[in-house]
């Protein structure tokens, strides 16, 4: 009897940990968050001095190859058992105070005629700090379709993207020779068909790759150099094939 109940209880685990192999990997209401490496889409702009006699102005690289490798995090919802719903971005804020020029006595005239003025004493004038500003975020969202394989634990997906990338930088100094508050702008708007492979060693825990197939990048970087002039602009294009590949490593819950 004893012999007949261990049999029984040897099938139960066994068909038990058949369906837990079974069930490995995604399923409807599942979140994952993963830690990522790839592509840096974040993007900058870059005040300038107010005083220059002229400007000129470049459009910033939207080349995946242009750009250094990048940690992020990026969060998934699956919503139905082999669908999911992506987020993931993150942002930045800083601030440098600046101060006001504090004049020495050094600017003194030339009083020796064709003799250089002796500056050796006097006290050193301290020129303006710049007061600055800047804030920079990215945030991309998109959906992808899971698709099991034979392999126990394998899930192949397709899915696109959309992102936007957005930097500002804000300068002020505050002394004779500025004109006061200048301002940089830049974004990139972003769309992407994207693919990957996703390997649960449990069914908590990850690994995964991706690559874009196909990716479209609008940047646009501008300037305003001093209060009350236009903004100077610059724009690019770029398509990408094949185009900024990410590793992943997560767990779901």
């Amino acid at each position: 009897m004893k012999i007949n109940k261990l049999l029984v209880l040897a099938v139960l685990s066994a068909f038990g940990l058949t369906a837990n192999a079974q069930t490995k990997g995604p399923q409807k209401n599942d979140f994952n968050v993963a830690l990522t490496l790839g592509y840096n889409s974040s993007v900058m702009g870059t005040a300038v001095d107010g005083t220059l006699p002229s400007h000129s102005i470049a459009a910033k690289s939207t080349n995946w190859n242009d750009k250094e490798l990048s940690v992020g995090f990026e969060g998934g919802w699956f919503f139905l058992d082999e669908w999911k719903l992506v987020l993931g971005g993150g942002m930045n804020i800083s601030k440098q105070p600046g101060s006001v020029a504090v004049p020495g006595s050094n600017d003194m005239p030339n009083l020796g005629g064709d003799m250089m003025y002796d500056n050796w004493g006097d006290v050193p004038t301290y020129n303006a700090i710049e007061d600055e500003n800047f804030v920079q975020f990215n945030v991309y969202t998109g959906v992808d379709r899971y698709f099991k394989t034979k392999v126990d634990g394998l899930y192949v997906y397709a899915g696109a993207r959309i992102g936007y990338a957005y930097g500002r930088n804000i300068s002020f100094t505050d002394d004779e020779n500025n004109m006061g508050k200048s301002i940089g702008e830049a974004f990139n708007i972003r769309g992407a068909l994207t693919g990957g492979v996703d390997y649960y060693f449990t069914d908590a825990f990850f690994i995964g790759a991706q690559v874009d197939p196909f990716a479209y990048t609008y940047n646009s970087n501008l300037i305003k150099p001093q209060a009350g002039l236009r903004n100077m602009q610059a724009k690019s294009h770029n398509f990408g094939i094949l185009a900024a590949p990410t590793i992943k490593i997560g767990f779901k819950f």
